[in-house]
């Protein structure tokens, strides 16, 4: 009777319900620019990946199944797999420093090292822990990330249906661990069901979440301590004294995005929402390109999407001391769900698989993939920027001029209401009317301007460029990014 219960429980989704799958429509261009490669596995390894590490040509694959997996000669045509760690408790996250492999479990941070270099693990140091549980099956610790000043940083994800010993203190929060490890320090509060978390360039950590009650649409957002990130799940932490935020008082449902951003204390927006449906619905891992992996876009943010299965791509700017960007097509098409990335040889992306209990539109159950960039240079939408008078739409090679016309641009926004329910549909869906655009002295930017007035803050837009041309006549690659403005320059 436990056995079948515990399977049971391994089998709960990770949502609520939520509707049909909707197919990504097939992109042969995408294949032109950007090659997946199946990885051959033994049956004997199950990864159902929730860590991924790469040393040279072998990676660290830890698993939802409290596993970690050596895999050996990963780019050859026969991956050698051995067993380096087992009897992990949900391990949704790697990292590799010091020599060790840093992990959240789901009650600690451990760091795992093999002392004598036979293969496994043999060292396992708790670095910090402590935080409750409620014994809900869906009270996940993500990460570890390391801050630019060493410091280890978790997401709580918060739980779903029954929490057979009570509510636990800090669900939907970020933990910060020292460097040295000890006690944890609850720095973030508001969030819901927050997959993925990684630092920046500059040191600061962000996180992706997943569209749910009290999260309109997916998003990506830096963290930093004190803030409040809507979710009102774990507040009455606030009042525990080891927080590090200010309780935001009562957080009323159905405001719009400006008014809750406006009138809840310490509330927190995204510097990116991600639309849903439009370009997946659960963001997981993702990483920042400082090298030139993939062409033209360095510099730019790589978002691997559990649920559709695709890998898209995000470029970020300050405006008025806050970030806010864009976020774009890149890779449909994966074997299934999308959890981890990895930067392998130049050009290579790993991706980390998973499908069971949280679905995908990839129908395998899980295994390991790679993207590679073939080269050269597509024609497509770079970047968008905000301007005062619109945007600058940045491409990736010169803009052939007499396509410079309104008719080749198409812009609609909307926002979204801030509430109870399970996500949110776009509110107050605008068309907007492109007043002039005007190709830049540098030949591959064009301003794009609208009336005054036209624009509002705390709004996506969607900015499509079919009708452009590149040198060569041809249109863009996908020609399509949705702009979270927060803030007018």
């Amino acid at each position: 009777m436990v056995n079948a219960l515990l399977w049971i429980v391994a089998l709960l989704p990770q949502e609520p319900a939520s509707p049909a799958p909707v197919p990504k429509p097939a992109d042969a261009t995408e294949a032109q620019w950007v090659t997946i490669h199946d990885v051959p596995l033994p049956a004997v390894a199950v990864l159902e990946v929730g860590g991924l590490v790469v040393r040279g040509d072998t990676l660290f694959v830890a698993t939802r199944r409290g596993e970690i997996w050596q895999i050996d000669d990963a780019y050859g045509e026969r991956p050698r797999a051995s067993l380096w760690a087992e009897g992990l408790q949900e391990p949704l996250g790697l990292f590799d420093h010091d020599g060790r492999l840093w992990c959240a479990q789901r009650g600690e941070l451990s760091a795992l090292r093999d002392r004598d270099g036979d293969g496994r693990m043999d060292e396992l140091e708790t670095v910090s822990g402590g935080w409750p549980l409620s014994g809900n099956y869906h009270e996940y610790a993500f990460g570890p990330a390391r801050a630019g000043d060493g410091s280890w940083w978790l997401t709580m994800n918060k739980p779903f249906g029954d929490e057979p010993f009570g509510r636990a203190a800090w669900r939907g929060w970020a933990l910060r661990v020292p460097a040295g490890g000890g006690p944890f320090e609850p720095v973030v509060a508001g969030l819901r069901s927050p997959a993925g978390v990684g630092t920046a360039p500059d040191g600061v950590v962000w996180y992706t979440d997943n569209q749910g009650e009290w999260c309109a649409t997916s998003k990506f957002a830096p963290m930093h301590v004190g803030e409040f990130h809507g979710h009102p799940w774990g507040i009455d932490s606030c009042s525990l004294p080891q927080s590090g935020v200010r309780h935001p008082g009562e957080v009323k449902s159905g405001l719009r995005l400006e008014e809750a951003a406006r009138t809840i204390p310490g509330f927190t927006l995204p510097a990116v929402w991600i639309p849903y449906d439009l370009l997946g619905r659960s963001p997981a891992g993702f990483l920042w390109d400082t090298e030139g992996h993939f062409g033209p876009f360095r510099g730019q943010v790589f978002c691997g999407d559990q649920y559709s299965s695709e890998v898209f791509r995000i470029s970020l700017e300050q405006v008025g001391g806050r970030w806010q960007g864009a976020c774009y097509p890149f890779r449909r098409g994966l074997q299934c769900g999308i959890t981890r990335l990895a930067w392998g040889r130049r050009g290579t992306l790993w991706c980390g698989l998973t499908n069971r209990g949280w679905g995908s539109l990839g129908q395998k159950e899980h295994g390991l993939q790679r993207l590679s960039w073939n080269g050269g240079e597509p024609f497509e939408l770079l970047a968008i920027e905000a301007t005062t008078a619109g945007f600058r739409l940045v491409f990736t090679q010169p803009v052939d001029e007499p396509s410079v016309v309104t008719a080749s641009f198409a812009v609609r926004s909307w926002t979204y209401d801030h509430h109870e329910a399970y996500g949110c549909p776009p509110r107050d869906v605008r068309e907007h009317a492109v007043a002039a655009v005007a190709r830049a002295a540098d030949g591959r930017s064009v301003e794009v301007s609208f009336a005054a007035g036209e624009l509002a803050n705390c709004r996506v837009y969607e900015l499509k460029c079919a009708g452009v041309r590149g040198p060569t006549g041809q249109g863009p690659w996908h020609g399509v990014g949705w702009y979270t403005r927060n803030q007018a320059p």
